[in-house]
């Protein structure tokens, strides 16, 4: 199964990329306190795909969310695990990818894998053997993030990654999936 997912602050891209095909919804507002989080994600839990929050365990336990996606500073892992949420980690490298598998990762968030506007703090690019040797690494799913769009999701797949996860465009779903589903 290939994770589509489409990575946004606000419903209606979430809905316009769930509408062009998106598996899985992660909300990601990154300034925003778990209160917040929590008032801002209710409508989310009505879309038909996977909610996932992103980098607030708590956030994603009261939301009654599907999953949690954690970075490497982030906490919750354990709080995560205890509420049998599907729980994503963040992975730059081999190793990180191997000890997010070790804590329980159900699926590595692996990049950026090309340079990215949407996360000032992101480590340095990987670029595609970088994510072939972290899908190589791990037995878990790998979901490739960081400037993927329609022209480069499949080269992500063909590396290795189970699935693509987009910001910036997140609107563009439908063109992404026929550029992956035409690439297998």
């Amino acid at each position: 199964m290939l994770f589509r997912s489409a990575i946004v602050d606000d419903l209606e891209t979430a809905r316009a990329a769930v509408a062009g095909g998106a598996t899985v919804v992660q909300l990601r507002l990154k300034a925003a306190s778990t209160e917040e989080l929590v008032e801002r994600g209710v409508p989310f839990r009505g879309l038909p795909a996977t909610f996932i929050v992103n980098d607030d365990a708590a956030a994603a336990v009261a939301l009654a969310a599907d999953g949690v996606h954690l970075g490497q500073s982030d906490k919750g892992v354990e709080l995560a695990l205890l509420a049998g949420l599907i729980l994503g980690l963040s992975a730059s490298t081999v190793a990180e990818a191997l000890e997010a598998e070790k804590q329980g990762a159900a699926y590595i968030g692996a990049g950026p894998v090309w340079a990215t506007p949407s996360k000032t703090d992101a480590a340095p690019a990987i670029g595609l053997d970088g994510l072939a040797a972290i899908c190589a690494a791990v037995s878990v799913p790998v979901v490739a993030i960081g400037s993927v769009d329609a022209a480069n999701a499949a080269d992500c797949i063909r590396a290795g990654a189970t699935g693509v996860a987009v910001i910036r465009a997140a609107r563009d779903s439908r063109a992404i999936i026929e550029a992956i589903d035409a690439a297998l």
